[in-house]
């Protein structure tokens, strides 16, 4: 299928391919890519604009409060206001070069008319493009939420634990059919540095893997022959077993998320869920989970990593502590990164919406019913449930102690079945009924709450970026 695209500028930003075991421009430049990740936005999180459960679930609960009219209206602002040019602006202020550009199929294309695509997700994507390379930022697309769901979680907007994307063949076409579409309109473009076909793949059997991405490399470079592919591993983009020879001009990517960084009670150096870390065992972590690159001789992109900060004065500043050792690590390996995330209600953003703001005050009771429910994985806690979740835990490791469900075992089966889908799917209703009442005319005010000019900076990260980026100039 053909798009039209001769309305994109095609920018003087030099292309990016794949030499040896580094990025480089036309000129055999060494490029390394450094950014954020765009968390938030074509693809909706809960922990990061605050709701419950999955994107689709809140929508649809969004769309029951706030009417056709005022859901078209705080969607439209919010997608528009969420990134602008003084976003990228920002950015390239700190030294940043990329944006990896996570999407939701959804807005490409409707369950009910598969294989129909809609020009609207395009035209995000252009003027987002558009905006980026204005500032000198390279964007890499990355498809974060397919069709069946290509892992268990609620990233993919999966509302269930069954990643069904790799037992339905259905669902890989659709794929198939939508990066041909990406590539046929993005092909000229050298402000895309690049195709991230599928974000955190987690096909259990590992055998289904090895061949789409065959047969997605395929049909991509029947279009395209020009971008740089960057391919996740499998279990979350830490398993390459799936792989043999390396495909020309593809980066393979791994995530790196340390554990002091996202464990609650923690502090760097320092003990985390009873291991202690510091600068040597995040390196060390970070070689095997870089090991397939290193040996293939191909270039390394940490697609995403990235601590939570949970307003602990100490264990934020440790925070950005275990952040620094990080970046210092991926320089030194010549490793290219991605962030995570730019934006969102004060987690891990770079920009976070204000707790004083209209629109947390608008979700404020959902806010509090997540913390007490403990429905989000990611900087969530089950420490006010935990006489309902121990004697869950307990049961099960009796009755089923040779149990080790894909992909991380017991331990977050557990809670993502019990918190982050049974106590979230109520919850989402809930959040909805938050709006209940907001005209269309709140509805967008509550959704410029997202607009930079409103959103409060975190300053000690963007000092850690700024100085690291300073002394690493090339």
């Amino acid at each position: 299928m053909s798009l039209p695209h001769d309305h994109l500028d095609t920018t003087a930003m030099p292309w990016v391919r794949v030499a040896g075991d580094r990025l480089v421009d036309g000129a055999g430049r060494t490029v390394v890519l450094k950014g954020f990740g765009l968390g938030g936005w074509m693809n909706m999180e809960n922990f990061i604009t605050g709701y419950p459960g999955t994107e689709s679930q809140v929508r649809e609960a969004m769309r029951r409060s706030l009417g056709e009219q005022g859901y078209a209206r705080f969607f439209d602002r919010f997608l528009h206001d969420f990134f602008t040019d003084d976003d990228a602006r920002l950015l390239a202020s700190l030294g940043l070069n990329a944006l990896r550009v996570p999407f939701n199929y959804r807005h490409f294309e409707d369950d009910d008319r598969p294989f129909e695509l809609k020009q609207e997700g395009f035209e995000l994507l252009d003027r987002l493009i558009d905006t980026c390379a204005r500032h000198g930022i390279y964007t890499i697309l990355d498809l974060h939420a397919a069709p069946g769901a290509q892992n268990h979680h609620w990233h993919s907007d999966n509302p269930t634990h069954v990643a069904s994307f790799w037992v339905h063949r259905h669902f890989q076409d659709r794929v198939v059919h939508l990066w041909e579409a990406l590539a046929e309109r993005y092909r000229d473009n050298p402000a895309v540095a690049g195709y991230n076909p599928l974000n955190e793949p987690a096909d259990a059997s590992g055998e289904v893997i090895g061949p789409f991405y065959a047969r997605l490399e395929k049909a991509i470079r029947a279009i395209d022959p020009r971008h740089v592919l960057f391919l996740d591993g499998n279990r979350y983009a830490s398993d390459f077993s799936v792989f043999d020879e390396p495909f020309d001009n593809a980066v393979y990517t791994a995530h790196d998320y340390a554990l002091p960084g996202i464990a609650r009670d923690s502090r760097y150096p320092g003990m985390a869920r009873g291991e202690y870390f510091d600068r040597d065992v995040v390196e060390q972590t970070f070689l095997r989970r870089t090991e397939f690159m290193r040996r293939t001789g191909t270039p390394i992109w940490i697609g995403e990593f990235g601590p939570i900060y949970t307003g602990d004065e100490a264990r934020d500043e440790s925070c950005l502590r275990l952040l620094r050792d990080q970046l210092e690590i991926y320089a030194e390996h010549g490793a290219s990164w991605s962030l995570w995330t730019y934006k969102d209600i004060g987690r891990q953003g770079l920009a976070y919406v204000p707790p004083d703001s209209p629109y947390i005050q608008q979700i404020a009771p959902s806010l509090a019913q997540k913390t007490r429910l403990g429905t989000d994985s990611w900087g969530g806690s089950d420490a006010e449930i935990r006489s309902v979740m121990e004697p869950i835990e307990k049961l099960i490791a009796t009755e089923f102690p040779d149990f080790h469900p894909y992909p991380w075992g017991q331990r977050q089966w557990i809670p993502l079945l019990v918190r982050h889908i049974m106590f979230a799917e109520p919850a989402a209703e809930a959040f909805g009924r938050c709006f209940d009442g907001v005209t269309p005319d709140r509805a967008e005010e509550l959704a410029a709450c997202f607009a930079l000019s409103a959103c409060t900076t975190r300053t000690e990260l963007a000092d850690v970026l700024r100085s690291h980026l300073h002394d690493h100039e090339h």
